[in-house]
């Protein structure tokens, strides 16, 4: 029996207790995503800090419920890795960068005391504002930083780790209530700081299991190192093959691409559902066959095999994960495919590829015409991942990389992905909206030296000034500009410039306020739920009211952003 908060008094804790405190922040993280979105200064239909931290934590979460019995270097590792590559967003990527100072801090000591956690607060903030290039305050870098300070003082007075948490969370909560006093958009909005607030949640999760509350600590759906798929006696006549397999090698030395890419084929042979994730020393293996022999016989050809699983599927009853096993066969459909382009892809690397962060059917298409080898689809709608970027770069086989963002943020997960890759030179472009993307393509040269390009395209982003027209889902004071739900905005590349009822009258507003004696050129692409004829109806009034400049408009097929406009 539990005793009371107050009586209770912890002084060391191991892995286990670690792993059971790191999953119970994440699905807190996970229960409280929307509330979070809420928190979003802009009251824009994609508010999405609470999803992307739920996403980018949720990932590692998967990496860690896949061991059994884990130690604290095989811990850290899967928290650190799972959420470095489900990195999603700013918010994202920053959670992702104090979890691996977090467990850099602790991944050599078995257990940990509170001089121990304390140290890893500093690791984890340390390493969260040397990934950030312009740190901002009153951002959940702030809370982190303020919870790690009071971490430190509390070293020094003792050594319960119940109460040194509890004062830890106490602090990071005053802090994060602080932060519309540092960032007057937030005080205007009367929100916190949606990124710390996510930040408190873990913490507050991790507190509880802690405490030795009751949680639940299943993670739903397959990781993506493993893990058992249940499936229900209903669905055991669509089984095809009824062993899951699970299994880690221990490298005699590294996969090649070609091996794993030969080891993969090899599963597909015999089975379906395969999941294999190849790093320096170890690979990872999932697969369903109906002779789990095979697939060990071939893995001890790379080395020795650890944490091995074999599960009968046909006699599991789990009902809920029923949908895990369609969206595995989703994905496996998905790798087929990525399977048969990996085929088809050349020997020798070519020179150069482009990937692009896209957002609509129109704008794809426009990319592609600008020579884009890969787009990723998702961009302010839905992040894609650091991952998503890392199997994009691994997928067009190149030399030199280029990638476009397209959004800001977008940015640090796509810097994030440039570090993990050591074979190939990724060059990140900074572009934070999709017009500046279009104008750093128009000005790719081929005959200069990558390098040069960089520098080229990146002074060409600084000429285009970009903007969006999208609805409001709530009331808010935003730059002194009052906010109804339903109303339009004109988003620029600094904030809010126009507000209106009417959404033409919105766009010609804020596209007013772009226009200078220097422009030329204002291009226009249109998005879901407008026409056609809406939009030639548009071009007509802006070529009456700008007869000096071109005007331009594209079919982009974008949701959420009615107008996605440049004037250069």
């Amino acid at each position: 029996m539990i005793k009371e908060v107050d009586e209770l008094e912890i002084n060391t804790i191991d892995a286990s207790k670690v792993a059971k405190m790191f999953l119970a922040g994440a699905k807190n993280l996970e229960a409280k995503k929307e509330w979070i979105n809420e928190l979003n200064v802009f009251p824009v239909p994609d508010g999405d800090t609470g999803t992307n931290m739920s996403m980018t934590i949720m990932a590692a979460a998967r990496e860690v419920s896949a061991l059994k019995n884990p130690d604290i270097k095989s811990l850290c590792k899967a928290i650190s890795s799972g959420s470095l590559r489900g990195a999603r967003g700013n918010s994202g990527v920053i959670l992702s960068q104090l979890l691996r100072g977090f467990t850099k801090g602790i991944a050599e000591y078995e257990e940990i005391n509170v001089m121990v956690l304390s140290e890893a607060f500093q690791k984890a903030v340390d390493t969260a504002y040397k990934a950030v290039m312009k740190p901002k305050e009153g951002t959940i870098l702030t809370v982190a930083k303020g919870g790690a300070r009071r971490a430190l003082e509390l070293a020094d007075e003792t050594d319960d780790l119940v109460y040194f948490a509890g004062e830890v969370i106490k602090e990071a909560d005053r802090i994060l209530q602080k932060t519309p006093d540092m960032l007057p958009v937030l005080k205007q909005a009367g929100v916190v700081d949606s990124g710390g607030q996510g930040l408190l949640e873990v913490l507050r999760g991790a507190y509880d299991a802690l405490l030795g509350k009751e949680i639940d600590y299943t993670i739903e759906g397959v990781p993506t190192t493993g893990g058992t798929v249940k499936i229900t006696p209903q669905a055991e006549a669509d089984i095809k093959f009824g062993y899951c397999t699970e299994f880690i090698i221990m490298l005699n030395k590294p996969m090649t691409d070609g091996q794993e890419r030969e080891f993969k084929g090899y599963l597909e042979s015999i089975g379906d559902s395969i999941v294999v994730v190849a790093d320096d020393d170890i690979t990872k293996v999932h697969v369903h066959t109906n002779d789990p022999g095979l697939a060990i016989q071939r893995a001890l050809t790379y080395g020795a095999l650890s944490k091995m699983k074999i599960d009968n599927m046909r006699e599991e009853h789990q009902e809920k994960l029923i949908k895990d096993a369609q969206k595995i066969a989703e994905q496996q459909k998905e790798k087929e495919k990525e399977s048969l382009k990996e085929e088809e892809i050349p020997v020798e690397p070519k020179d150069v590829a482009f990937i692009s962060v896209s957002i609509g059917e129109g704008i794809n298409e426009i990319f592609k015409s600008l020579g884009v080898d890969e787009i990723i689809e998702g961009g302010q709608t839905m992040n894609p991942s650091t991952e998503d970027i890392l199997e994009a770069i691994e997928r067009v086989h190149a030399k030199t990389v280029f990638v476009f963002p397209n959004n800001k943020n977008i940015i640090l997960a796509a810097n994030q992905a440039a570090t993990l890759v050591k074979e190939r030179h990724v060059i990140v472009i900074p572009t934070k909206t999709v017009p500046q993307g279009i104008a750093a393509l128009v000005n790719y040269i081929p005959e200069n030296k990558p390098d040069e390009n960089e520098i080229s395209m990146k002074e060409e982003i600084e000429h285009v000034k970009s903007g969006q027209i999208t609805y409001a889902v709530r009331d808010t004071i935003i730059n002194e500009k009052e906010i109804k739900r339903g109303d339009y905005m004109g988003i620029g590349d600094d904030g809010i410039l126009s507000v209106g009822r009417d959404r033409d009258e919105t766009l010609k507003d804020m596209i007013a306020q772009l226009v200078d004696e220097d422009s030329a050129l204002i291009s226009l692409y249109y998005g879901e739920g407008v026409s056609e004829e809406d939009s030639e109806k548009i071009v007509s009034e802006l070529q009456t009211a700008y007869p000096d400049l071109d005007v331009d408009i594209n079919f982009g097929g974008q949701p959420v952003y009615y107008y996605v406009i440049s004037v250069e």
